[in-house]
């Protein structure tokens, strides 16, 4: 663990911190912030609350966060990320930025989503205590852009305007009127840097409205996306959000670092008010500017969009997966687990997961959410999770099962291990698939290889680790009068759980 002082600020030395008697090095020409607290609710039963969209390879082969981070590589000067994510996923993330070589980034854990504001403000108190006041790039984990260089120039000027004093939103240039986004209407005048004062926001208007919008040539997509100095942000809450900063940098200040996290002070977290960065500061800042985005944008916020930004077929769909589609167009399909077929379909989402099915006219796309939130008040487990099953040290995934028994299938990464538990209730049959297995049981320890077995009675303190380079992949039949997920208890976890 790490401490922080009354300031908010780590003591030791960082870019861009001076020590006695050292010269103070320049911080990083910016410092990305990728927000991932999202659900992606509108994009079940691909996106569940447990693994959401940010964490899923929607548009390419890495995932959606993966990306966003690396379409920075190539600006000049980039310092390591800060990101801001749902303490559930803490382990998603590190593995994903792992998995770029981007280990160094700082990882703070939210106790509870408060909005886009202290998610904001507790990045920029992380940064500034790292980089100085470098310029902070804030960016939603879950959005697609195809046209990169578009990007890097747009973030080119927004730094200098940053660097000047602005607060920079990034206004996409829309291309039709779209009801979906919120809008940002520019004032007269184009500065030095490119920018354009901001002169209001817009929440989403009506179809009328919003073919309006986009006819004056004044007004801009909502892309979420800011450039801003972290001490000029925090000045800024200071006049416009003194709540959210006051409780944020409580949670700064109470905090500890953990592994590869910074584990927030909850209650004082808790306390900040839950709003987005637009109503606390930039509708009224007269600091805010926009700088104009042409660059592929898209918020991937729906099956919809996700078409949009997916190539078709000459008939308009867009298949993923074991797809059979007859006189079918304009549709989205996509089969995980399974063969799907469709005939006579038109302008239609088919979905399909191990455990779901999703088939709705695209017209309704958004109320993909509605269905969520029912399935939430029904306690289904659908809505939370998939049926993979996501850990620190792997996945697990059920195969089958009965009154008094079920057949899991793990899969253990390399280096990566277990808690040390007993259950009360149920014994456990492990059977090695592929790998080598450390299996501790009792006062024993040994190794199982490739078709190999062992048994763990009710009661027994045991633990499973993969010593080895390759996954370890093992079936797990459990027996037992009761097999429920709190059937644990455990004695010494490597990743901090209870």
């Amino acid at each position: 663990m790490e401490p922080v002082n009354a300031s908010g600020k780590r003591p030791t030395a960082e870019a861009g911190t001076a020590v006695a008697g050292e010269a103070v090095s320049p911080g990083p020409a910016v410092v990305p912030i990728l927000l991932s607290g999202g659900s992606g609710t509108r994009l079940w039963p691909l996106s569940r609350e447990r693994y959401p969209k940010q964490f899923l390879p929607l548009t390419g082969e890495r995932t959606m966060f993966q990306e966003t981070l690396a379409r920075l590589d190539g600006l000049t000067g980039l310092g390591a990320p800060v990101v801001v994510c749902n303490e559930e996923h803490r382990f998603l993330v590190a593995e994903q930025l792992r998995a770029l070589g981007r280990a160094e980034a700082s990882i703070i854990l939210e106790p509870a989503g408060r909005n886009t504001a202290p998610a904001i403000a507790m990045a920029a108190l992380e940064a500034e205590a790292r980089f100085g006041d470098s310029p902070l790039l804030v960016l939603p984990a879950d959005h697609a852009i195809s046209d990169v260089p578009a990007l890097h120039r747009a973030v080119a000027a927004g730094t200098s305007a940053a660097e000047a004093g602005r607060l920079v939103t990034f206004g996409v240039v829309p291309t039709t009127p779209e009801t979906g986004y919120g809008y940002i209407q520019a004032g007269e005048g184009v500065d030095a840097h490119g920018s354009r004062p901001v002169h209001r926001f817009l929440e989403k208007p009506s179809p009328s409205v919003a073919e309006e919008l986009v006819n004056s040539g004044d007004y801009f997509w909502n892309s979420g996306m800011f450039l801003f100095r972290p001490s000029r942000l925090l000045a800024e809450l200071e006049i416009h959000a003194p709540a959210i900063l006051a409780a944020c940098r409580d949670a700064f200040t109470g905090g500890r670092r953990d592994l590869d996290f910074l584990r927030l002070e909850g209650t004082a977290f808790t306390n900040s008010p839950a709003i987005s960065l637009d109503y606390a500061v930039m509708e009224n800042t007269d600091a805010a500017a926009v700088i104009p985005l042409e660059a592929g944008w898209s918020d991937v916020g729906s099956w919809c969009a996700l078409q949009s930004v997916t190539p078709s077929d000459g008939e308009g769909n867009v298949a993923v997966g074991d797809v059979v589609a007859r006189d079918t167009r304009n549709s989205y399909l996509h089969a995980e687990s399974r063969l799907v077929t469709t005939v006579g379909l038109d302008n239609h989402l088919v979905v399909e997961t191990p455990d779901a099915v999703l088939v709705a006219h695209r017209d309704r796309a958004q109320e993909v959410k509605e269905v969520v939130a029912q399935l939430r008040d029904q306690g289904r487990t659908e809505a939370l999770q998939h049926r993979r099953v996501y850990r620190p040290w792997g996945t697990y995934e059920p195969v089958a099962e009965a009154e008094r028994f079920q057949v899991k299938r793990i899969l253990v990464q390399p280096g990566e291990g277990l808690s040390l538990q007993l259950h009360h209730h149920r014994a456990e049959h492990w059977v090695v698939v592929r790998g080598t297995a450390r299996v501790s049981r009792g006062q024993d320890t040994f190794l199982l290889t490739e078709d190999q077995s062992t048994y763990i009675p009710i009661g027994h303190k045991h633990r499973i680790e993969n010593p080895g380079v390759i996954p370890l992949e093992l079936i797990e039949v459990q027996t037992g009068s009761y097999l429920g997920e709190d059937d644990i208890l455990r004695f010494g976890d490597r990743y901090g759980r209870n």
